[in-house]
């Protein structure tokens, strides 16, 4: 069964949603753009051909960027370096030195980057290279959006099934999970295992009896399965130098190990896969072997005939189906879903040629993704706790906060963006630094998933954020955050701004996930009940006792624009509740 195509306009909250779930949220005035739209106009704007690439990061010891160029003695320490790195890839998410037109489907395209680095992970004290992170991440980039990365002498289409080609042989990954170890004779299995097992082919649902099978097989792929991918995988090296080029990205990857002619530590035998891939044999290519002995392109070659023979199985295209489904929908997968939704994304998966962008432009224009599956009674709105990531790019961007140039104003930005760095990590989220290999526990953690984000330490810091930037009040920040006073004026109509009840469900609408039906005199179908809306309500009137009409005594002071620090402080309390509540932590 299809996805069931949404054909009408997105309306507000469903606009909301998807901005939510593709580029981290957006101002109110987008909003009210995009609710006018359906959503194949929406991700018309979402999905634009030709985005630039960012420039790559500057090192302030020296005023220029250090990635492609290397490094020299005048350059900061390796981890500075690092660091900065990461700093640069988290103002990505805002769209920085782009053009109005281009900004919405840049940052869709980071927010993709951040998906791919969640599914293929990599962990920075691991591969202990700034470059080597680079490099991969602009592998991300570039397969962001499939369906625009065509190889011009052939006019043929790159795919996901290729990311994980090139993926193979990453720098950073063969770093990462010992592939620079995996030598013919002493077979490293680290990234054999992971391949199948969190990249490909998967183990199946979670919580799922799966029947009885014999040790060592796991239902999609066996132990021999690993032992004859290191095999396959075996003979390759990182490049220090960042100097060998792959001719169809265009970026650095690794090395053959051996004399510069041969792929001297490369398993040259037959390989022969299990039952599970249909007993496919891997075999080098005689015509791109040097007198029988193995080469960088014959080794190559093989791991294309490994990657071919893993997505001819279905599951292959149903489990990384899933992780889409878990990152942009719902972590809880029912049998049910697997067998509807789940399925028919794979479908698409599998007839768009392994296109990520055909399958989440699938899913984006859904029925399923705004309002559930057939017979599933929940929606998908407020559905998913924020990452830590989200909670603070998603704020940014819901006021348009405006980040300092990191080409002309370096130092500012990565005062601004290491302070987020830090703050992300006392919530729980230590950028490019998950806790196991399998990532970061929120993208993968049978049955918690999401929920790894909230505890009370993690809760108190996320609390702690939303004080600080409700007030406006980012110490050591360099960068100017719009006050509730600021916002209000822009965003909120005076009308509407005048009448304290009015005020509480227009901001609710413009920072909740649950918005449709909003208010205080439909208790039956509100979202929020009118006891929640009182709470923030009295949050707001309520500080100062003395008014004797707490909801006149705000009109007046909003009309006549009298008693500023008064309103301000007013709409701080509001803010506060308002951000600082269960509700504000779901998108």
């Amino acid at each position: 069964m299809p996805l069931t195509p949404l054909n009408e306009t997105l309306g507000r909250q469903r606009a909301s949603h998807l901005l939510r779930r593709t580029i981290f949220g957006a101002t109110p005035n987008l909003v009210e753009e995009f609710a006018q739209l359906n959503p194949q106009q929406a991700l018309d704007r979402l999905f634009v051909n030709d985005i630039p690439f960012p420039e790559p990061p500057t090192d302030p010891a020296t005023g220029s960027e250090w990635m492609i160029t290397g490094t020299t003695d005048a350059n900061s320490e390796g981890f500075e370096l690092e660091q900065f790195f990461l700093s640069w890839q988290l103002g990505q998410f805002l769209g920085p030195n782009t053009t109005e037109e281009q900004k919405l489907s840049y940052i869709f395209r980071e927010r993709l980057v951040y998906f791919l680095h969640t599914h293929f992970t990599t962990k920075k004290s691991v591969v202990g290279n700034s470059r080597a992170l680079y490099f991969q991440n602009l592998l991300f980039r570039q397969f962001a959006f499939d369906q625009f990365l065509v190889v011009e002498e052939t006019e043929e289409q790159r795919n996901f099934k290729d990311l994980v080609k090139k993926i193979s042989l990453d720098n950073a990954m063969l770093q990462f999970l010992d592939g620079r170890l995996n030598v013919k004779g002493s077979p490293n299995e680290n990234y054999a295992r992971e391949l199948l097992e969190l990249y490909s082919v998967g183990r199946g649902l979670e919580g799922i009896d799966k029947g009885d099978n014999e040790t060592g097989d796991y239902g999609t792929f066996t132990e021999h399965d690993v032992q004859e991918g290191a095999r396959i995988l075996s003979g390759f090296n990182v490049d220090p130098d960042f100097t060998f080029i792959d001719e169809q990205t265009g970026l650095p990857t690794g090395i053959a190990k051996g004399n510069g002619l041969t792929a001297g530590q490369h398993d040259n035998n037959s390989k022969q896969l299990s039952f599970r891939f249909n007993n496919a044999v891997i075999s080098p290519d005689p015509e791109l072997m040097l007198n029988g002995q193995a080469t960088y392109e014959s080794a190559v070659d093989e791991i294309r005939q490994l990657i071919e023979a893993i997505f001819e199985q279905e599951e292959t295209a149903v489990h990384i189906c899933r992780k889409i489904y878990r990152f942009f929908v719902y972590h809880e997968i029912t049998e049910d879903i697997q067998n509807g939704v789940i399925k028919d994304m794979a479908t698409v998966f599998r007839e768009q040629n392994f296109s990520l962008q055909a399958v989440l432009q699938a899913l984006f224009t859904s029925q399923e993704f705004y309002e559930g599956a057939d017979g599933i009674s929940d929606d998908n709105f407020g559905s998913i706790i924020k990452s830590p990531l989200d909670l603070i790019i998603g704020h940014a961007r819901s006021v348009d906060l405006q980040l300092p140039d990191y080409l002309t104003q370096t130092e500012q930005f990565y005062e601004v963006t290491n302070d987020w760095l830090r703050r992300m990590c006392d919530m729980g989220l230590n950028f490019y630094e998950p806790f196991e290999v399998a990532g970061y526990l929120a993208y993968h953690q049978f049955p918690i998933y999401h929920r790894g984000w909230i505890t009370t330490s993690y809760l108190t810091q996320r609390y702690a954020y939303v004080q600080s930037v409700s007030n406006a009040d980012m110490e050591g920040m360099a960068v100017a955050l719009k006050t509730p006073i600021e916002y209000v004026e822009q965003y909120v109509d005076n009308n509407i701004a005048s009448n304290a009840r009015d005020l509480v469900v227009e901001i609710s609408n413009q920072f909740l996930a649950l918005t449709d039906n909003l208010g205080f005199d439909n208790p039956d179908n509100s979202p929020l009940t009118e006891e929640r809306l009182n709470y923030f309500l009295d949050a707001f009137l309520k500080t100062f006792q003395i008014d004797e009409n707490p909801e006149e005594a705000w009109a007046f002071r909003w009309t006549q624009g009298v008693d500023r620090e008064t309103v301000e402080r007013q709409l701080q309390d509001l803010f506060n509740a308002i951000l600082q509540s269960p509700e504000y932590q779901l998108m």
